[in-house]
């Protein structure tokens, strides 16, 4: 099928450059730029969550930033149709649109389409994410390998809002969040051409720790002192963010914190190259070499 239109996806780990390029590549096309940030969307949250600065911000009209509230619920499927309104408008004007983030769950819903899950009884979430908290994270994990051992087979372990995602699945439908996922995927009626941004291991983990450190610089402890009233809210479950709760009980040195945010971003950085290494429409470059020109010329 031949399109007219075309949606170029900048994605990769967190401080890979992802942003930088972008804006490149929306300048060369002269076009804008929608955020797949589950985290940079919410106005509360900026220094921890890496938001582009002001300039940035300034270079190429951006969206999906600092665009809604972490009082909101928001999810894949809320971006997917957020996104595909956005993408609409932006192409009664312009031919070619650039998406970039980190969320591969939200890229997904964009690409071909969300499983359709029937809506769960919040009750039932809400009763999970109380034991949750009063019991832990083994609670957690030892419920999904009772209730839905087909998920904890092949899913997340060690993530609990998976985890507790497929909990709630299970008790209010009685069928596995696996069995939802077997959906033929959805053709968009526009072109996607997906590239991925990477570069070796232990320069991105430098990058990494460095930028947690110049986030303590610009006022991260005082950004999630701000937010302590949000504390039990999804979005704020968040690296970044949730380290700091045994600094603040005066359990946890500063130094623990810088180290625990450190760690804890490497982890999350390895698991984004683990989700986007199984699709294999995504085309891989070096991302301190690659210039918007070799994108376009391919």
């Amino acid at each position: 099928m031949s399109f007219t239109k075309t949606v170029y996806i900048v994605m990769g780990p967190t401080a890979v450059g992802k942003t930088s390029f972008a804006i490149a590549l929306a300048k060369k096309l002269s076009t804008e730029i929608i955020s797949a940030d589950a985290r940079q969307c919410y106005q509360e949250m900026n220094i921890g969550v890496a938001r582009p600065s002001v300039e940035e911000l300034n270079e190429v009209p951006h969206h999906f930033i600092a665009s809604h509230s972490v009082n909101e619920e928001l999810n894949a499927s809320f971006f997917e149709n957020w996104a595909l309104d956005k993408i609409n408008n932006l192409f009664e004007k312009k031919d070619n649109v650039v998406m970039v983030g980190g969320t591969g769950l939200y890229i997904k819903a964009f690409c071909e389409g969300l499983d359709l899950i029937p809506t769960i009884d919040a009750s039932i979430r809400e009763n999970i994410i109380q034991q949750y908290e009063k019991l832990g994270l083994r609670w957690l994990q030892k419920e999904v390998s009772v209730k839905d051992p087909i998920y904890w087979a092949r899913g997340e372990q060690k993530n609990p809002q998976r985890l507790m995602r497929a909990l709630e699945v299970i008790l209010g439908t009685g069928s596995s969040i696996v069995s939802f996922q077997n959906k033929k995927n959805i053709e968009r009626p526009f072109k996607i051409v997906k590239i991925g941004l990477e570069m070796p291991r232990e320069q991105l983990y430098d990058r990494i720790n460095q930028r947690v450190l110049t986030m303590l610089e610009d006022g991260l402890e005082a950004e999630v002192k701000s937010l302590a009233a949000f504390t039990h809210l999804n979005a704020l479950q968040t690296v970044g963010y949730s380290e700091w709760l045994g600094y603040f009980e005066e359990k946890d040195t500063k130094e623990l914190v810088v180290e625990k945010i450190q760690q804890n971003t490497r982890h999350y950085a390895k698991r984004q190259m683990t989700w986007f290494k199984k699709d294999p429409s995504i085309q891989w470059f070096e991302a301190t070499t690659l210039s918007p020109e070799h994108i376009l010329l391919k």
